[in-house]
């Protein structure tokens, strides 16, 4: 393959696998955006706090698209190392997306539903960066390629002889 197709095909997996992770990532806005609002105008929770929860929530529900959907196809052989890396890294997104939301309301004062919106909106933005970076690369690692060669090779090897034994015996 010559190099400029070689770029080209890297670069249509990178936009599928973003594509992936935006579409995930877009339910788990929702989520996040009507949490928060729902916290925020049905209970006494202060702003903070309340994005704080709904972000919690969103993080547990993109864990599971993320794992079933955008990367399911990565390697799953320490899916206790994979939870532990996503929650430290989505703990870290957590701090950067709230962290301007804590900015905006107590260093600038705005604190109006709209203005709280529009920081949290922004948080989750420059967090998103963040995540998308630290989970392809660390958290939903691509499997080598010789684990991947010979996962597919134990693959073909195994369907005939599972076509063999569903096949009943013929009598001639």
């Amino acid at each position: 393959m010559s190099e400029p197709s070689a770029l080209r095909v890297r670069l249509e997996r990178l936009a599928r696998e973003f594509a992936k992770f935006g579409a995930v990532g877009g339910v788990g806005l929702l989520v996040d955006l009507g949490v928060f609002n729902l916290v925020r105008h049905l209970t006494e929770v202060p702003v903070v706090r309340a994005s704080i929860i709904a972000t919690v929530v969103a993080i547990g529900f993109n864990y599971l698209g993320f794992r079933y959907f955008t990367y399911r196809d990565r390697d799953k052989s320490s899916r206790t190392k994979e939870l532990t890396l996503f929650l430290l890294f989505s703990v870290a997104g957590l701090v950067i997306q709230n962290g301007i939301l804590y900015a905006a309301t107590y260093g600038f004062g705005w604190d109006t539903p709209l203005q709280s919106n529009v920081f949290k909106f922004l948080g989750i933005g420059v967090a998103t960066l963040f995540r998308f970076w630290s989970y392809r690369t660390w958290v939903f690692r691509t499997l080598p390629a010789r684990e991947a060669v010979q996962t597919a090779e134990s693959f073909l090897e195994q369907a005939p002889q599972q076509a063999t034994r569903k096949q009943p015996d013929r009598v001639p």
